[in-house]
């Protein structure tokens, strides 16, 4: 490759943990679908908080990131109040992270909802409606042009996903995982059992009284149930969610690059964000009256399981791999690469969640990869677009000469490379 003329050893090394970070994501993906799954109950619901699964995991990327920072700032000789809030401008400036920290918030909250209403193989599939989303915001927000061929496949894309929403029936539906359901870590203490036991109390009470009939608007708010429910819940979270971590990702990665941010520490700038992660998160434990009164009488890890705590890593690990992916490469990457589990998930749920797809899943699938293949392959020139990226990738070839603090293998990935670049800058 041209690239590797200057210094070969330097390019086969960038490619290589460009590789190894896209496995990393695809492991992950993977992983955290299935453990979605097998963390459920036998009622395909979930023992444990789901904040708490996400309040731990966003603790465990704040403490790595802070670590690491401290690394970056020693090496540096910079000064310790880069992290903190050392004055009102650097706050204000800070506020910025809670943007991106609110919408990851939330689609890691609706995937737990999402799982409970459908199969782990159609919620992947589904989930390539994010390819749109993206699209269609890369146009509005970062005036990202698009060829007509590309429209024409997302046309074809969304008109796939609607016809495997309708046509697939019964079978994406989720449904409970047998013999794979664990016992809880921990032994609920008395003052937890009685607790639990006045929720439920109250729970059936409300239910059956007939008094809530009568309320106010009740049998207009039963009817947007009704209708909801008719429509597929967990489609709409999920077309939901494919809008929220479409503007986390994008917002996300503009302010990684924008300006001097450009050149700043990744685990700095994800100490932030990550903070503001760990705020929201406890605010919902701390808010809900249901969630607080179970925190505080049953404990955090109230309800979890051996898959509930992988689950917590393996969010940790894949919040990271977002990150530097997002950092080192952009969003493209990221959602091309999430394919591969798409066909992983699918394949193992033939397996180990009984999935029985339709004729209409066989012939209406491919579809949907062909059309991301078509989008793929459909770049326009850009003109503006590439003197961008070129511009970028001079600023990378000075951060990987000037700075080694976030790691030497981390800052190859910022390397000049003409040919795995032009693959990925179909946006």
């Amino acid at each position: 490759m041209a690239c590797c003329t200057p210094s070969p050893r330097l390019c086969s090394r960038s490619s290589a943990y460009t590789l190894a970070l896209g496995l990393g994501f695809v492991t992950l993906g993977t992983s955290r679908i299935l453990l979605l799954k097998f963390s459920a109950n036998a009622d395909n619901k979930y023992d444990f908080l789901p904040a708490s699964v996400n309040l731990l995991a966003e603790l465990l990327k704040l403490l790595f990131c802070l670590v690491m920072s401290l690394r970056v700032i020693v090496r540096e000789g910079r000064s310790c109040r880069e992290l903190g809030w050392s004055s009102s401008r650097s706050f204000l400036n800070s506020l910025k992270w809670s943007v991106p920290a609110f919408l990851y918030f939330l689609d890691n909250l609706i995937i737990f909802y999402v799982m409970t209403y459908l199969q782990p193989a159609m919620a992947v599939l589904f989930s390539n409606f994010v390819i749109l989303t993206t699209a269609v915001l890369f146009r509005i927000v970062l005036k990202r042009r698009l060829s007509w061929v590309q429209w024409a496949a997302l046309l074809v894309l969304f008109l796939s996903i609607v016809s495997l929403t309708t046509g697939s029936g019964g079978s994406q539906n989720a449904i409970a995982v047998p013999g794979l359901h664990t016992n809880p870590l921990s032994t609920p203490s008395n003052s937890c059992l009685l607790y639990t036991q006045l929720l439920e109390q109250m729970r059936n009470s409300s239910a059956s009284g007939s008094w809530v009939s009568s309320l106010p608007g009740q049998a207009w708010r039963d009817r947007v149930v009704g209708k909801l429910r008719s429509l597929g819940v967990g489609h709409i979270l999920l077309v939901l969610q494919c809008f929220i971590s479409a503007m986390a990702n994008i917002y996300n990665e503009k302010i990684l690059k924008e300006g001097d941010q450009l050149t700043e520490s990744i685990f700095i700038q994800n100490s932030k964000l990550y903070a503001f992660g760990v705020v929201f998160n406890a605010l919902t434990l701390g808010l809900g009256s249901e969630a607080r009164g179970l925190t505080v009488h049953c404990g955090l890890l109230h309800g979890h399981n051996v898959y509930s705590l992988g689950l917590v890593l393996v969010t940790a690990a894949l919040g990271l791999s977002v990150a530097f992916i997002l950092k080192f490469r952009d969003n493209m990457f990221h959602v091309l690469t999430g394919q591969i589990s798409t066909v992983l998930v699918t394949a193992l749920s033939l397996f180990l969640f009984d999935f029985r797809p339709s004729l209409d899943f066989f012939l209406q699938a491919p579809t949907v990869l062909l059309a991301i293949f078509i989008y793929n392959a459909s770049r326009p020139k850009d003109l503006e677009y590439t003197l961008q990226q070129e511009k970028l990738r001079v600023v990378n070839g000075e951060v990987f000469e000037r700075s080694r603090g976030d790691g030497e293998e981390l800052e190859l990935l910022t390397k000049p490379n003409t040919d795995s670049e032009s693959d990925e800058e179909s946006l």
